[in-house]
């Protein structure tokens, strides 16, 4: 049988079901295992329909042209950069716009950490397209899923594709709550980042960025679970750190230069933060 044209190119592969069962009952691929993987380049014609849904967690990043799902009933558009994600069960369809077929990569999912990762990638029945900002790492990630089983479908491989999708996740999870360069978000960080030297007032910062304090102390606190100046406070004390491990500059000229002029008080907030002094950490045994 011929090739249809619009399916030249692909890769696929589906771990066989025993094989599975087995992977399901291991300590690390129980939390999360790929059971099928592939990529369709410029995917015309392309319909996939599921009225009853699937027993895997379903991931379609699209890489180029643009695509369609209905989720549950609702219609979505899919573009590049953007990952669809079905959840487990739920009845779907979706295919290839006939004006610019998309060009996919796709895995299938199963696993105990699933939902908590899903969740945290701000996807949900609702809402299963969210944006991909770093797409050329993505692809990377989803090839060596594919690349992995495509050898075999050992314990060893499908533990390899199951550490690869952790990453893909995970990655697309800081993403989603790292700033877009040039946001209001980003500049701020970008400030402190410079500022290490000195103190920063937040109504200072906000008015520098164009927002209100209580704005950026919330944009902070989505981005890293903390306020602005403990976002500060972390860079001068990750700062300290470096210095205590790579020079012989002493505790008081590395206070400040992380902008404490008072060693003693600089001391004190190092502990506290790290529940040693800076000269006890910097007198254990590290690496």
């Amino acid at each position: 049988m011929p090739i249809q044209e619009g399916f030249r190119n692909q890769r696929l592969t589906v771990v066989p079901r025993p094989v599975l069962a087995d992977a399901q009952s291991r300590p690390v691929t129980r939390r999360l295992v790929v059971t099928d993987c592939g990529h369709y380049p410029n995917a015309t014609d392309h319909l996939m329909t599921r009225p009853r849904g699937t027993d895997e967690t379903i991931l379609i990043v699209c890489a180029a042209g643009t695509g369609w799902a209905d989720v549950g009933g609702a219609q979505h558009r899919v573009g590049p950069s953007t990952a669809l994600v079905i959840p487990r069960g739920a009845p779907h369809s979706y295919g290839a716009s006939t004006d610019a077929p998309w060009t996919i990569w796709w895995c299938h999912l199963r696993g105990g950490d699933l939902p908590e990762l899903i969740d945290e990638m701000g996807a949900s029945p609702s809402r299963p397209v969210i944006p991909v900002r770093r797409l050329d790492r993505a692809i990377a990630l989803l090839d060596e899923i594919v690349t992995i089983l495509e050898r075999d479908h050992s314990p060893a491989s499908l533990m390899g594709a199951a550490g690869a999708a952790w990453k893909l996740l995970t990655q697309i999870v800081i993403d989603r709550a790292m700033p877009e360069p040039g946001d209001p978000l980003q500049r701020a960080m970008a400030y402190l980042a410079e500022r290490l030297d000195s103190t920063v007032r937040v109504a200072d910062l906000a008015a520098l960025v164009g927002v209100s304090p209580s704005h950026l102390s919330a944009l902070f606190r989505r981005a890293t679970g903390g306020g602005v100046l403990a976002h500060h406070t972390a860079l001068r004390m990750a700062q300290a750190r470096n210095l205590l491990d790579l020079t012989d500059e002493t505790v008081a000229g590395i206070a400040r230069e992380v902008g404490y002029h008072d060693p003693f008080y600089f001391s004190r907030h190092f502990k506290r933060t790290h529940e040693v002094s800076p000269t006890e950490y910097r007198n254990r045994d590290k690496g």
